[in-house]
């Protein structure tokens, strides 16, 4: 007898809706914010993330640099 095999898994194509109470808290509200945020972080992913650590955290001191990138290193907010 011959096992059943999963052909791929990257055709995933389910979408799971969250409760409604859940989904008012959400930061994210919709699918359409999430791919607007996406196309943001992916087009200046630098930026993108400046701005929201300067939204979200508290720094003692600002960085001078978001991102040194040294291949294979990676030293953000230095």
């Amino acid at each position: 007898m011959s096992q059943p095999t999963i052909e791929s898994i990257l055709n995933e194509k389910r979408l799971f809706t969250p409760p409604a109470e859940f989904a008012n808290q959400a930061r994210i509200n919709g699918m359409a914010a999430y791919e607007a945020l996406y196309a943001k972080a992916a087009a200046d992913p630098a930026a993108f993330w400046a701005e929201l650590a300067e939204q979200e955290l508290h720094w003692f001191k600002k960085w001078d640099q978001v991102l040194d990138w040294q291949p294979p290193f990676a030293k953000w907010f230095v």
